[in-house]
């Protein structure tokens, strides 16, 4: 039994930020890492704290929006609004139960009612394997680098970790990285029917450094490019440089709503995404991680 949750919500006080802020704008072959926060004795108990990585970035960062069909990628006139991804990679026990799984799961999904700051939430358990082996993943998204600094220290998310994360499993690692989405409700949130199912993709890239002023840019391009081709199969995307990062030094994150596994599946498995792989990133890439999961309604199991 597959236990999968995905939610988009936000507190009254983050509704009342956005409405209000919103009210006057005009309208394979990728292949994550550990613990990035503000240095916090608090934590010392919990895992190893990681030192940033403020070598390794490129000058443009590149970002991506797709919110659906309908609306445009690329030189999209609407205004943009940048906004903080935040994955956590966890590596489940052998012998993880399924009731200490929907423990887990269900405490880290409960983190988003006890703070404000959470535009978004999802996670489940990782499929198709990867060779780090790690088993389940949790995406949010957050306002602002504070809100996420604040999420770090909350006290409910250290217990969590402390009493319902860490007992079941080996390793826990995060990245974090800035983007732009499209200023309007649905794609700051990651609201409405489309964003209730699909396929969650999260890459991990490590750049060689030589590469990050030239090479690296493009490859980014290509794969933005690459990403506009196909509204059909992707609901939203975002990339862009890692901050805070760990003595891993991946580079660049990427998260992608694609609809359905089958979207998933024509897109990793085209021949444009194989050649733009190949031809931009394979001479440039130090290593790299892919981790996908299913999305499906709160509440739901898949047998």
């Amino acid at each position: 039994m597959q236990i999968i949750h995905t939610q988009t919500t936000a507190s009254p006080l983050t509704n009342i930020f956005l409405n209000s802020t919103l009210a006057s704008s005009p309208k394979k072959p990728f292949n994550f890492s550990p613990f990035p926060f503000k240095k916090n004795p608090k934590w010392n108990a919990l895992g190893s704290i990681l030192k940033p990585n403020h070598e390794l970035r490129i000058k443009n960062r590149i970002v991506i929006c797709s919110a659906s069909e309908q609306r445009s990628f690329g030189n999209d006139p609407k205004r943009k609004r940048k906004v903080v991804e935040h994955v956590c990679l966890i590596k489940g026990k052998e012998d993880l139960s399924e009731e200490q799984e929907k423990d887990m799961l269900d405490y880290l999904y409960t983190t988003q009612y006890q703070m404000r700051g959470i535009l978004s939430i999802s996670l489940g358990r990782i499929s198709g394997g990867n060779d780090d082996k790690y088993s389940h993943a949790t995406y949010m998204r957050f306002q602002t680098k504070e809100d996420l600094s604040k999420f770090y220290e909350n006290q409910f998310y250290v217990g969590v970790l402390r009493d319902h994360v860490l007992p079941y499993c080996h390793e826990i690692i995060n990245a974090n990285f800035e983007s732009e989405v499209e200023d309007d409700i649905l794609p700051i949130f990651r609201k409405g029917e489309e964003f209730n199912y699909g396929v969650e993709l999260v890459l991990l890239i490590a750049f060689v450094k030589s590469s990050l002023d030239g090479p690296a840019e493009d490859a980014l391009l290509a794969l933005s490019k690459l990403i506009m081709e196909f509204p059909s199969l992707i609901v939203q995307a975002t990339l862009g440089s890692i901050f805070n990062i760990s003595g891993a030094e991946y580079t660049h994150g990427v998260v992608i709503r694609f609809r359905s596994s089958e979207a998933f599946q024509m897109f990793m498995n085209s021949s444009e995404y194989k050649y733009m792989w190949r031809s931009k990133f394979q001479p440039i890439v130090q290593k790299h991680l892919s981790v996908h999961f299913s999305v499906d309604p709160v509440g739901t199991e898949l047998m």
